[in-house]
C-alpha cells in the first residue's frame, strides 16, 4: 500500500506519527485544503515528469503553474510532458491522487519549487487520496530527499 510506504519512508524523519488520514478526499489541491481547513496555495502538490528513463516529481505551492519554457531550461528538456495517468503508479511509486515525493522509485528525481519558500509550513499528500503531513520546509527538503530548489512556476506572485 502506497500510504505504508511513504509512512516507511518518513519514519527515518521520525515523521510517520504526524501523517493524518481524512475523512474526505485530499485528491486535488482544492479537496485537499477543505479536508485540512487549510488555504489551497499550502497544499504541496507533486507533480510528475518524464525526464527519458527518470521521472522528475515537482513539489510545488497549490497555487503556482508549471512554466513550460522555464522547465524546459531548469531541465533541459526539449518538451515538458507529464507522466501518463496509466504510468503514474509504476514511474512514482504512488496513484493518482496520492502522488508524493515520499518512497518513491531510486529512478525518480525530487525537486521542490521556489513558490513553497513564501510559507513556514506546507502540506504534502502521502500516498493516498485522503492523507497528508504538515511539515516545514527544512522537513520538507529532508523527507523528500530533494535534489534541489527550482524556480519553475508562475501564477502565484
Amino acid at each position: 500500500m502506497s500510504l505504508e510506504k511513504a509512512k516507511a519512508h518518513l519514519r527515518r524523519w521520525g515523521k510517520d506519527r504526524d501523517v493524518k488520514e481524512h475523512e474526505l478526499s485530499s485528491a486535488t489541491v482544492e479537496l485537499a485544503a477543505l479536508a485540512l481547513g487549510a488555504e489551497p496555495c499550502r497544499i504541496a502538490k507533486t507533480l510528475a515528469f518524464l525526464n527519458g528513463e527518470r521521472t522528475i516529481l515537482l513539489v510545488a505551492a497549490g497555487d503556482a503553474r508549471v512554466d513550460s519554457s522555464r522547465f524546459k531550461k531548469a531541465f533541459g528538456v526539449k518538451k515538458v510532458k507529464m507522466v501518463p495517468p496509466e504510468d503514474v503508479e509504476r514511474r512514482t511509486g504512488h496513484a493518482v491522487g496520492g502522488v508524493c515525493p515520499f518512497g518513491a522509485p531510486p529512478e525518480t528525481d525530487v525537486f521542490l519549487d521556489e513558490s513553497l519558500r513564501r510559507f513556514r509550513t506546507v502540506f504534502p499528500a502521502c500516498g493516498s487520496s485522503n492523507s497528508s503531513v504538515e511539515l516545514t520546509l527544512p522537513e520538507l527538503e529532508a523527507c523528500s530527499e530533494a535534489r534541489g530548489w527550482v524556480d519553475v512556476c508562475g501564477g502565484w506572485k
